[in-house]
């Protein structure tokens, strides 16, 4: 008992300083200009290169490590969206989230069977894994920056919506296991529409569910409440899975659900899943990381095949069965361009890339080594690229500065008529004078924040970009009234 403490205080040791080096990685993440996430998977694999004991561990392990950091990733990110930022984007976010992974899959299989050479099973099974954006690379780099309006809504909603849609469509296709027709069609179809449903269906009512137990059910301290919600969200994953839906679009709908909602102990909440879907991002990629390998890569010359479909999937699939989705949307030339080049793909793809290797086809045409390459390809260069691309095309993307300092009252009860806002670049409100407003008698600005500073608000005072707003209304007032002020403070196009 006695000698075990050593070496178990020196595997605390070492955890404690990767997790220190975890956190010290976005200084040198943003200084390269290389996503967070593609370091860490990168120095995994060098890792298991260096220590093959480490490639040893389970994938059935690894899937399970990656699938609960993906779910604190989707709730999070769900969270960040939110009813109000997604109902100016939704047809577009569905349109491409769904529509757009059955025909990026579709047409990446066949570019994968006619200009690669994989058997039709082998190439379905790829183009599946890759068709979905991810998004832990995608909340990841736009974490440290802001794109506005529209166009950062349908990447967050497109990286969150895709995944359950991929990931439900590869395990379709798995069940159907290489049998080709119309049958085989039907089947996966219907297993899809299932998963989607129930989903779906799990993550509304238990998301509002969540809502309810916050605001109705006394816990004995406030350090508990987000504890309630990671616990929520893991038991929402658990629920739609056992009920043959998908978990993930479960505690997505959930989180989305919960982002706008006025909950005890919320700013808690947020930042405490802010913080476990950053070090869920790290685990992930760590541990889809010590299963790649490098020799492997380089040996067979399969990173030539990843490489040209990457390319293929980059500039030629995506623009072609993405981009006419996108037209309906009011977005600017140059803002739809970003939109395709910034369909990231990451820890997704590889986690349906390691389902792959119980399928001898797959393993003999190495599927998955070839997934690691497009997403090499997709972190390094895509990602690396993409404040780049937002300058070149004239995107309004601005890094988001820390604002460590916090001004609040706590309250025991929910305060009525009291409503925070900030402003949303083109919404409304933006460039408009207080006075100019027409919020009606019973609403009152009482206090703007830009800055940093708090200003004296005056009838002539103009509100900006980012500032923040809190409003005062009559509590009488019309319920309607919250959502007619959203519109105007976040409301863009």
């Amino acid at each position: 008992m006695v000698r075990d403490i050593e070496p178990f205080g020196l595997t605390l040791a070492l955890v404690a300083c990767v997790v220190l080096l975890a956190l010290l990685s976005n200084r040198v993440s943003h200084r390269l200009r290389i996503p967070t996430p593609g370091m860490f998977l990168l120095a995994a694999a060098a890792a298991a290169e260096l220590f093959p004991a480490l490639g040893r561990v389970p994938v059935v392990t690894v899937d399970q490590v990656v699938t609960v950091a993906l779910v604190l990733i989707l709730f999070d990110g769900g969270m960040h969206i939110g009813i109000a930022k997604l109902r100016t984007a939704l047809g577009v976010v569905l349109t491409v989230g769904v529509l757009g992974t059955f025909l990026t899959a579709g047409a990446l299989a066949a570019l994968a069977h006619f200009v690669v050479g994989l058997p039709w099973p082998v190439a379905l099974l790829v183009g599946t894994a890759l068709a979905p954006t991810d998004p832990a690379v995608v909340f990841s780099v736009l974490g440290s920056w802001e794109v506005e309006g529209r166009t950062g809504v349908i990447l967050e909603g497109e990286s969150g919506a895709n995944d359950p849609v991929g990931i439900a469509l590869l395990v379709s296709l798995l069940g159907a296991g290489s049998s080709l027709g119309l049958v085989a069609a039907a089947d996966v179809l219907g297993g899809f529409a299932l998963q989607m449903a129930v989903g779906a269906a799990v993550g509304a009512v238990g998301g509002y569910a969540l809502i309810a137990a916050l605001r109705r059910l006394p816990l004995p301290s406030g350090g508990l409440y987000p504890l309630l919600t990671l616990a929520a969200s893991i038991g929402l994953y658990g629920l739609a899975t056992v009920a043959a839906g998908s978990g993930f679009l479960a505690v997505f709908v959930a989180g989305i659900v919960l982002g706008d909602a006025a909950a005890p102990y919320k700013a808690d909440i947020e930042r405490f899943h802010a913080s476990l879907a950053s070090l869920g991002e790290i685990i992930a990629f760590v541990a889809l990381g010590i299963t790649v390998s490098l020799s492997t890569l380089i040996n067979t010359g399969v990173w030539l095949v990843g490489l040209l479909l990457a390319v293929l999937l980059t500039f030629v699939v995506r623009p072609l069965m993405v981009g006419p989705l996108l037209w309906v949307t009011p977005l600017r030339t140059g803002e739809r361009l970003f939109v395709l080049w910034s369909g990231l793909k990451g820890a997704v793809p590889i986690l349906l890339g390691t389902y792959l290797l119980d399928s001898d086809a797959a393993r003999a045409y190495h599927a998955y080594e070839i997934i690691v390459v497009v997403v090499a390809f997709s972190v390094f260069v895509q990602g690396a690229l993409v404040p780049t691309m937002a300058a070149r095309l004239s995107v309004p993307m601005r890094a988001v500065e820390s604002r460590p300092w916090a001004l609040g009252v706590r309250l025991r009860d929910q305060p009525e008529g009291a409503w925070r806002y900030r402003v949303v670049a083109g919404a409304p409100a933006d460039g408009r004078s207080v006075r100019d407003l027409l919020v009606g008698q019973d609403i009152w600005i009482s206090l703007v924040v830009r800055e940093g500073r708090s200003l004296r608000v005056r009838g002539e005072t103009t509100l900006r970009a980012d500032d923040e707003v809190l409003v005062l209304v009559d509590p009488d007032t019309d319920p309607e009234t919250d959502r007619h002020l959203t519109a105007m403070f976040t409301a863009t196009g």
